[in-house]
């Protein structure tokens, strides 16, 4: 029996069986998580990587509405490119084995309001044990977990 199998029946043995679980690829599949681990590839990461929902509305998401608004051209590949390379980059500085959680900082252009100027945002890397216990990458917002 693997690590994993054994953390699970002591588990279930103390707190019973699990009742409901919310898998990683139910998140991605249900939208909850996107599904960035092609361009987080590129990026050099080795594991997969999705982000959720907010980081994708607040910092990648862009159309045309929004750059007549902004009057300034970007586009969701680009945003997103920043987002994954920053974090890579954040990745490099940040502390080994010391945390499952690194805080990383880019400049974005908000998606609301009309301001063209890129403004300071901090986001949060989190790795962790994906469905099977494999390592994963979820980027979010400071406030999530």
């Amino acid at each position: 029996m693997n690590n994993l199998n054994e953390n699970t029946s002591a588990i279930e043995d103390f707190f019973g069986p699990v009742i409901y679980a919310y898998t990683r690829a139910m998140a991605i599949k249900d939208g909850n998580l996107v599904d960035v681990t092609e361009i987080a590839q590129e990026a050099g990461f080795s594991v997969p990587v999705a982000l959720t929902r907010a980081v994708w509305e607040k910092h990648v998401a862009w159309d045309q509405d929004d750059n007549k608004r902004h009057q300034t051209y970007q586009d969701e590949t680009g945003r997103l490119w920043d987002v994954v390379y920053m974090a890579r980059c954040g990745c490099v500085g940040a502390n080994k084995g010391e945390s499952q959680e690194t805080l990383y900082e880019l400049y974005c252009v908000p998606r609301h309001g009309r301001g063209k100027l890129p403004r300071r945002t901090v986001l949060k890397m989190h790795i962790g044990p994906g469905d099977e216990g494999e390592p994963v990458i979820t980027i979010m917002l400071p406030n999530e977990s």
